[in-house]
């Protein structure tokens, strides 16, 4: 037996093969989880392509976290797959490249700003609460973070959105936890996935994690991630929540 076996989990923001969405739903299929995938707009079909690799297939939703509609109708969504849910899996980002990454952190207008903030930070919230009627008593949260303690290059108004994120973790952990429902994030090293493409100069981290991370670095191996995010979303974290688990080659714990 796997340890999801019997779980329902959804994954969200699943584009391609190689997001990090695509191996914790494969790796939570293998170790028994059945699982429903969402994305939208033109995302939508190249998810309805990528998931025919999965095993058995799972269903995919129409889901755009900002969208007021696909969130009131989350619940009967999910409901014509699952009868509960016992694992959401927030894998959404966005900043907009050309105005809030790359180096203009300064010059980033306000409206892109709340979007990143909205889209990457607040939509934890916003999931979970569309979520809830069909959350399970122990169901586990789990999002994806890029370390935010520190301020990286090029990753700017990113970067704070996901400062946001992590506290938002925190808050979710303290006003959840009282149903049983545990909330965590998996804070990885830098990864070679569409959204790392979007970055400009995004190889530096590379770079960094080359020279820094002790047990270093494959930014093509996105298993690592997947699998902590898994083992989070199992019983095996029961006491477990508001937390950070760093899956980075080490690199977090290093001095310059």
């Amino acid at each position: 037996m796997g340890i999801l076996e019997g779980k329902q989990i959804l994954v969200t923001g699943l584009t391609k093969h190689t997001s990090i969405a695509y191996e914790v739903a494969r790796i939570a299929q293998e170790q028994g989880a059945s699982v429903v995938v969402s994305n939208f707009g033109r995302a939508l079909r190249l998810t309805q392509r990528v998931v025919q690799r999965l095993d058995p297939t799972p269903p995919v939703i129409e889901l755009d976290v900002t969208d007021a509609d696909h969130l009131a109708g989350l619940p009967a969504a999910l409901g014509e797959h699952l009868d509960r849910v016992d694992g959401v899996v927030h894998s959404v980002a966005f900043a907009n490249p050309e105005t809030s990454l790359g180096g203009k952190f300064l010059s980033t207008p306000w409206p892109d700003v709340a979007s990143a903030v909205q889209v990457s930070a607040y939509s934890l919230v916003s999931l979970v609460n569309a979520c809830r009627p069909l959350l399970a008593e122990d169901a586990s949260v789990v999002g994806l973070t890029f370390d935010a303690s520190l301020a990286w290059p090029v990753y700017d108004w990113m970067g704070v959105s996901k400062a946001a994120l992590e506290s938002v973790n925190r808050y979710l952990a303290r006003y959840l936890g009282a149903d049983g429902i545990r909330s965590n994030l998996v804070a990885a090293g830098p990864l070679d996935t569409l959204a790392k493409q979007a970055i400009p100069g995004a190889d530096e981290f590379n770079a960094i994690w080359g020279e820094r991370a002790p047990l270093g670095w494959d930014s093509k191996n996105l298993e690592p991630t997947a699998k902590a995010v898994v083992a989070l979303l199992s019983d095996w974290f029961p006491a477990t929540t508001g937390e950070i688990l760093h899956v980075d080659g080490g690199l977090h714990a290093m001095g310059a």
